[in-house]
This record gives structure tokens, C-alpha cells and sequence, in this order.
């Protein structure tokens, strides 16, 4: 089937073309919605809008990806949840307003950026939409603000109680360096990866949803133990002894949190220095964290890191993303990366165990 153009859906050119990447978490995971550390970079997938301003308030969206025969239609300034893809634009819509008045558009997105792979598509769409508003509109917001306005249309309008690391990635990452994010002031630095280094990322082929479940549990688990321990957020925590304290399973996930921290911070420290067995090491230990303390991980994501630590040239590899599913990030010597991915992926693929895993990026 052919793929409609702009001009073949609204009957004239678009006035913009914007884009945002979607992210891979290197290390920090479970950390930002308590004010922790995140350590994220971007992956050369983006998601692409395509944007025309019309008169009223009107907007037409359709999405290549979840492509109908017909646009879908809302009214700026009156945005109701529907529960749909496009509820993501709604948001956007209606968190940007307090910025400026948003008018009425025509968009076509496309989007490279896999859905429930962990890897960030829903903030990827709302960085590229956010841009192309902001531009369109002249909204007075740089790339940090932009960030806040897309999480807020996640958390308090689509009902997605995520951290802020996944829109300042989107916002604000490179594929050629790691973004050093406190997700507390927002304050940040570009940490490059070493030359002879690459980032690998397989999909286990098992999706995730953010929005409500488990993902929700543990952020409401973590908010408990701040509590009790009479911290306001577990980034505050220093001492293990107390974490321990805890009630389980409060004590296993705010362990994670204090530890995970600790680890972002050697991590960066380690990529300065080009320790790349040490930051291999440490994606080992989050991904046992993650698996074990925090229990995010499920079956088919432990068989490929298990598989990926085992593989020649992989220094070290662990789940990313919220879990419960999604894809794995491994660093690998740079001249052995993709026949490591695919080697990786071949191997668990033939087992025959688990649903098919793609290697996503080398």
C-alpha cells in the first residue's frame, strides 16, 4: 500500500518538518521519578512530523504508523482523553497552552522509533510535535522547557506516571555521547563514549506500556519508602543500613534506587576515564538490580543479557527502559559490535523459547 504524503492527506504542503530521537538509557533506570541520576543517549531513529498551521482551532493528525483512512480531528483548547495513540498530540497540545495559544494545524507523523520497545517513541513523538509547535506558534520555550511541557502531557493528561529522563533525552541527547541528567535540577553535561566503543540495542520482542500497572507500583513503592525512611525522595537516601530497615518488598526497591544512583555516578566517571570494563561491570550489576531488587525484568530479557555477557566483545549489557519487557543495551568493542549483536540475537532466536528479538541498533 502506498503511504500517503502530506499533500495527499490535506490537499497542500506542510509549512515545517521537525524531529525528535528516540533514547536508549545506558544506566540509571527506576532513578528519575525519585530525583536521582540517568545517564541516557539518543539512537539515530527519530520520529518525524510534518506540520501545517490552518485556520481556527482545528487539528488533523494521522500517523503512518497507526495509520486509518482518515485523519484524526480534536479541537485545540478542548482536548479530551480517548485513550488512543493520539492522545500523546492532545497532551502536547494542551500542556503547551501555557505557553502560548495553540492554533489550529494539520500534521503527518512517521515515526522509526519502535513502540514498546523501551526506547522511548512516546517522548520522541512529543519532543518532534512539541518542536514543530514551538516553532509554528512561537512559543518562547527552550529545549529544557520543552522537556518539562512534553512530561507533564505524559504524566497529567495521557496518565503516565514516567520521570523526566525520557523528554530531556529526546530533547536534549546525541548518539555520539551519553547525557549525564540529575533528574532533580535538571542541570546536565554531554559525556562522550569512548571511539572505540558502541552502544548495541536488541529488542527482546516483548512490549511494554507504561501508562498504569506495575510501572505505576513501583513508582508508588519508592514514594513509600522515601516516607518511612522521612526522606523526601529516595535520591536523598545515604545509608543502607536504614534502606534495609525497611519493610519488604520496600527494602529491595529502594535499594535499587540508592545503589543505581551510585552506579550513574561511576559510570560517568568511568567513560571519562575510558574504563570500558568498568562500565561493562556495572551494567551487569544494574541489570541484577533491576531483575532482582527491583524486579522489572521478565524471562526473555534475562536469556539475551545472560547471552550478550557471554559473548566475545560485549563488555557488559542490562535491560533498558521501564521493564517488563522492552530491549537490552550492551557496550561492545566497536569492530565487534554488530557481529556481536547478531550473534547474540541469532542465538536466542534459535532456541525458540522466547518471541523473536531484532537487533535495533550497533
Amino acid at each position: 500500500m502506498t503511504v500517503p504524503s502530506f499533500h495527499d492527506l490535506f490537499g497542500r504542503g506542510p509549512d515545517i518538518a521537525a524531529e525528535a530521537p528516540g533514547r536508549v538509557n545506558l544506566i540509571g533506570e527506576h532513578t528519575d521519578y525519585s530525583g536521582g541520576f540517568v545517564l541516557p543517549a539518543a539512537i539515530p531513529f527519530c520520529t518525524r512530523v510534518e506540520l501545517a498551521r490552518r485556520q481556527g482551532r482545528r487539528v488533523r493528525l494521522w500517523s503512518a504508523q497507526f495509520a486509518g483512512r482518515d485523519p484524526i480531528e480534536f479541537e485545540a483548547g478542548r482536548e479530551q482523553h480517548q485513550g488512543d495513540w493520539a492522545d500523546y498530540v492532545r497532551g502536547m497540545t494542551w500542556s503547551l497552552a501555557s505557553a502560548g495559544p495553540i492554533g489550529g494545524f494539520d500534521a503527518r507523523l512517521e515515526s522509526r522509533v519502535p513502540v514498546g520497545g523501551g526506547l522511548s517513541s512516546s517522548a520522541a513523538l512529543e519532543i518532534a510535535i512539541g518542536r514543530a509547535l514551538r516553532t509554528v506558534f512561537g512559543l518562547p520555550l527552550d529545549d529544557v522547557q520543552l522537556a518539562v511541557v512534553a512530561r507533564r502531557a505524559e504524566t497529567d493528561f495521557v496518565g503516565a506516571p514516567v520521570g523526566i529522563m525520557d523528554q530531556m533525552a529526546c530533547s536534549l541527547a546525541d548518539v555520539s555521547s551519553a547525557l549525564f541528567l540529575d533528574t532533580r535540577s535538571l542541570e546536565h553535561e554531554r559525556v562522550p563514549i569512548p571511539s572505540e566503543a558502541s552502544l548495541i540495542v536488541i529488542d527482546s520482542g516483548v512490549t511494554h506500556q507504561h501508562a498504569g500497572g506495575e510501572y505505576r507500583t513501583r513508582r508508588d513503592e519508592c514514594a513509600r519508602a522515601a516516607a518511612l525512611l522521612g526522606i523526601p525522595e529516595l535520591r536523598d537516601a545515604d545509608d543502607l543500613s536504614r534502606v534495609a530497615s525497611l519493610p519488604a518488598p520496600l527494602d529491595r526497591r529502594a535499594r535499587h534506587v540508592v545503589t543505581e544512583n551510585a552506579r550513574v555516578l561511576a559510570a560517568v566517571a568511568a567513560l571519562r576515564a575510558g574504563d570500558l570494563a568498568s562500565v561493562g561491570l556495572l551494567f551487569k550489576q544494574s541489570h541484577a538490580s533491576m531483575r532482582d531488587d527491583f524486579e522489572v525484568s521478565v524471562p526473555a530479557v534475562d536469556a539475551l543479557v545472560e547471552r550478550a555477557i557471554h559473548t566475545d566483545g560485549i563488555y557488559g549489557a542490562r535491560l533498558t527502559g521501564g521493564g517488563f519487557g522492552g530491549a537490552i543495551v550492551g557496550l561492545a568493542q566497536r569492530d565487534r559490535a554488530r557481529a556481536a549483536a547478531d550473534e547474540i540475537a541469532d542465538g536466542h532466536n534459535r532456541e525458540g523459547r522466547f518471541p523473536h528479538a531484532r537487533v535495533l541498533v550497533e
